[in-house]
C-alpha cells in the first residue's frame, strides 16, 4: 500500500529498524534513533542492490518517488543506477573529468531520444572496448593516438565495422565534453581514414561471452513483432540456417517428444534433420502457440498466414537491435553454436551433425539423420542452459 505525507511523518521509531514500503521498491527506513532514510531495493545482474534517495524530512516522499522512478527508468535502459549516480556526483563536484564520467553522462542525458536496446547497445559498446583502457583518463588529456589504439583493436577482432561504430560514438561523447567546457577539441576528427572501410562479411558472428550476453538481451528487449521476436529467441537454440527457422511448420514440430523434424526437401543435404528442443526452446514455441498454432507456420507472415516471414525479418530485426552487418547475422547463430561447442569440448561429430553439415556420401547421409541423438540432445540441453546462465551472471 502506498505511504501517505501523513502516515511518513507519524511514523515513530522502535527498539529495532524498521521499515515501510511505498511500492516498486521504494520504502523508508526508520532507525531506532528517530532518524529516517529513504532506500530503494531494485535487481541488476541478477544481484540485489540499494540506493540511499535521501533523509526525511530534507528529501520529501514525493521527492523519493521522483527519483525511483528517474532510477526505474534508467534500470529500464540497462544502466545500474548506483553507477549512474556515482558517476553524476564525481561530474558534479568537478573532481574527475575523465572519459568514462562524461560518457555516462551524456548517455544518460540522452536516453530519452534513443531506443532502449539502441541505447544499451550505446553503453554496452562502451563498456566493453573503451572504457577499460581511456575511461579513466581525464578526456581533455586524450590525444588522437591514444583512441586509435581503442579502435584498433576491435579492428584486430575482425569488427571492422564495430570500430567505426565506436568511433562515432566516442566523437560523440568528446564533442558533448567541448560543449560543456570540459574539453578543447575532439581528437575523433584526426583520425578519418585511419579505419579501413567495413566490407560487408558473409555470416558474421559473435562468439565473445560478453557480447553474447548483449545480443541475448538485445533480444529479450526486441520492441518489433511476437513472432520476430519468438524467431529471435528460438534461433540461437537450435541454430539452423535462417531459410529453415522461418519455414518451420506446426506439423513438424513434436510437443511431447521436444523434437522438431525438418523434412529432406527444406534441408540443404536433402536429408530428414532431427533437432532436439531443449526446455527453453520448448518455452518459446508454447507461448507462440496461441498465436500461429492454428496455422501452418510457425513463423507466418504478418500479412497471410500462407506464406512464412520474409528472409529478411530476421536480419531487419538485427539491424534495429544496432547490431551492424560485420557484427551479426541470422547465419551468425550457427557459428556461435560451433565454435563454442567445440571449445567446450563437445564431440565434433555431433556438433557436425546437429549443425547438418552436409553429408558426401548421400547413401551414407539417408541412414545416419539419428546419429548421435542421444549426445546430441544432452548438448542442445547443455547449450541452452549455458546462454541462460550467461544472461542471469554476466
Amino acid at each position: 500500500m502506498a505511504l501517505s505525507d501523513l502516515a511518513v511523518r507519524q511514523t515513530k521509531a522502535e527498539g529495532k529498524v524498521k521499515k515501510i514500503s511505498d511500492g516498486r521498491g521504494l520504502y523508508l527506513e526508520i532507525r531506532p534513533t528517530g532518524s529516517k532514510y529513504w532506500r530503494w531495493s531494485y535487481r541488476f545482474d541478477g544481484k540485489q542492490k540499494t540506493l540511499a534517495f535521501g533523509v526525511y524530512p530534507d528529501v520529501s516522499l514525493a521527492t523519493a518517488r521522483q527519483r525511483r522512478d528517474q532510477a526505474r527508468a534508467l534500470l529500464a535502459n540497462g544502466v545500474d543506477p548506483a553507477d549512474a549516480k556515482k558517476a553524476q556526483k564525481t561530474a558534479d563536484t568537478q573532481e574527475a573529468e575523465t572519459f568514462e564520467v562524461i560518457a555516462r553522462e551524456w548517455h544518460n542525458r540522452n536516453l530519452h531520444t534513443w531506443k532502449d536496446s539502441h541505447a544499451s547497445k550505446l553503453l554496452r559498446r562502451l563498456e566493453l572496448y573503451v572504457f577499460p583502457w581511456i575511461g579513466a583518463k581525464a578526456i581533455r588529456e586524450i590525444i588522437p593516438p591514444e583512441l586509435l589504439a581503442v579502435l584498433r583493436r576491435i579492428e584486430g577482432k575482425g569488427t571492422i565495422e564495430t570500430a567505426h561504430r565506436t568511433h562515432q560514438v566516442c566523437g560523440q561523447v568528446f564533442r558533448y565534453a567541448v560543449a560543456t567546457g570540459r574539453a578543447d577539441r575532439d581528437p575523433s576528427g584526426d583520425l578519418r581514414g585511419a579505419i579501413p572501410p567495413a566490407c560487408g562479411r558473409h555470416m558474421a558472428t559473435i562468439t565473445d561471452p560478453k557480447e553474447i550476453v548483449g545480443l541475448l538481451r538485445s533480444i529479450d528487449g526486441y520492441k518489433g513483432s511476437i513472432v520476430t521476436r519468438c524467431a529471435l529467441r528460438l534461433a540461437p537454440l537450435v541454430f539452423v540456417r535462417p531459410g529453415e527457422l522461418r519455414h518451420a511448420e506446426w506439423a513438424e514440430i513434436n510437443i511431447e517428444a521436444s523434437e522438431w523434424r525438418i523434412p529432406g526437401e527444406k534441408m540443404k543435404a536433402g536429408v530428414l534433420h532431427i533437432v532436439p528442443l531443449s526446455r527453453q526452446a520448448m518455452v518459446v514455441l508454447c507461448e507462440l502457440q496461441p498465436l500461429t498454432g492454428k496455422g501452418k507456420y510457425v513463423f507466418p507472415s504478418p500479412r497471410t498466414g500462407l506464406r512464412p516471414m520474409s528472409e529478411n525479418a530476421v536480419l531487419s530485426a538485427l539491424r534495429r537491435m544496432d547490431y551492424g552487418k560485420d557484427e551479426m547475422s541470422g547465419h551468425g547463430f550457427r557459428s556461435m553454436a560451433s565454435t563454442l561447442l567445440n571449445e567446450q569440448g563437445w564431440n565434433r561429430d555431433a556438433i557436425e551433425r546437429q549443425l547438418a553439415h552436409s553429408e558426401r556420401n548421400s547413401v551414407r547421409a539417408a541412414y545416419n539423420y539419428a546419429e548421435f541423438l542421444p549426445e546430441r540432445k544432452r548438448m542442445m540441453q547443455a547449450w541452452a542452459d549455458y546462454l541462460d546462465k550467461l544472461k542471469t551472471e554476466s
